[in-house]
């Protein structure tokens, strides 16, 4: 595939339509897009105006009404880096075959290539159940808003279909860690740095105990890593902090571990009795394992690949979260990685790869025909 290819230009468009989560009008502009790709197919339309401050989620139905479960796509159109980075930082352009631009690998590639797959199959009438698309605005924050819309697509469907990137060269993805997000807040009694030390109670001090502790939680042969990522507080140089504060990221392999996690993280006590810690938050997406279920459809996903012509593996458990760890929870068979290949999601060198498009595209046209 070229730069020659109507893929590339039209990815493109996306690619330059600058959509991070909470710029509503980038957002809800990548749904418009979707919207009018499907005008005057045999595909139904519903959009849900989104809520607190986010944009909104987009249902796409096609296939047949025989009374089946769904097989479910599941695409979010939100991405992590900051209008003006493709004026800036990150330009959209082909080098090679190499599609550069913000979000490209995770996920626009994904979300496109598997639209065009939809379409695909929507035209042709050759699958042999209902098919359901949706289209969310808010994965990579967590999923607040579009957390319940997932679930209850899931519970619908017999399959779900998740075009997060490809790993490690092409491979999908059949498990994840789950994940769990923290936020501590510490106060401590304000003093002057200099002529009244003693009196007072440093939240910053209190923060590094606690921060050390959690950091202390990792634990590489359990698959359990925390990380603190982001501190603030204090208010000037000769001031003894009163306030801090720092956010937590928890990984781990399984449900028991997650309960743990939360229970450990949620009960620190004060190093310093003086300074009130006050800890919210919990495991917001629960370990998607690789069930018997979800091995078997990876199977039949391979068989796929292979009429294709290519040789389909995944990986081993993934330490990212995304929605297929909602509905794999579920108890749902959910295939994750389906979307396009490629690296350096979230950073400035991201990129995704042309020639993976054409088979990615195949493959998915040939799971929403056969499952």
């Amino acid at each position: 595939m070229t730069i020659h290819d109507p893929a590339v230009p039209a990815l493109s468009v996306w690619v330059a339509l600058e959509s991070p989560t909470h710029h509503v009008p980038g957002v809800n502009g990548m749904m418009d897009l979707v919207a009018r790709e499907v005008e005057g197919l045999p595909i139904a339309v519903e959009r849900i105006p989104g809520r607190d401050g986010l944009g909104d989620n987009l249902i796409l139905r096609a296939g047949v009404r025989n009374g089946e479960k769904a097989i479910a796509l599941m695409s979010h159109l939100d991405t992590v880096h900051p209008v003006g980075t493709s004026a800036k930082d990150l330009a959209v352009r082909v080098e090679g075959d190499r599609l550069y631009g913000p979000g490209v690998y995770d996920m626009k590639g994904g979300a496109w290539l598997a639209l065009q797959a939809f379409k695909d199959a929507a035209k042709a009438g050759t699958v042999r159940r209902p098919l359901v698309f949706l289209f969310t605005p808010d994965e990579e924050i967590g999923s607040p808003t579009s957390r319940e819309l997932i679930e209850d697509i899931g519970r619908e469907a017999m399959a779900v279909l998740v075009t997060e990137p490809a790993r490690e060269g092409g491979k999908i993805v059949t498990a994840r860690k789950g994940v769990g997000r923290f936020e501590v807040k510490l106060e401590g009694r304000p003093a002057h740095s200099g002529s009244r030390h003693a009196d007072g109670r440093n939240a910053i001090r209190e923060a590094a105990h606690q921060i050390l502790a959690i950091e202390g939680m990792t634990d590489y042969s359990r698959g359990i890593t925390t990380t603190v990522a982001l501190v603030g507080g204090g208010t000037a140089a000769n001031v003894i902090p009163q306030h801090a504060w720092f956010s937590v990221d928890c990984r781990v392999t399984t449900v028991a571990d997650g309960v743990a996690m939360e229970e450990r993280i949620l009960g620190l006590k004060p190093h310093d009795p003086d300074v009130k810690v006050t800890i919210t938050g919990g495991m917001n997406r629960p370990p998607y394992e690789k069930s018997p279920e979800v091995a078997a459809l990876y199977e039949q996903a391979r068989a796929v690949a292979a009429n294709v012509g290519f040789d389909l593996q995944d990986c081993p458990m993934t330490g990212g979260g995304s929605d297929g760890n909602f509905t794999a929870a579920l108890g749902i068979p959910t295939l994750d990685g389906l979307g396009i290949d490629g690296d350096g999601a979230h950073t400035l060198q991201e990129y995704a790869l042309i020639s993976s498009i054409a088979p990615r595209r195949a493959l998915i046209k040939g799971l929403l025909e056969t499952l």
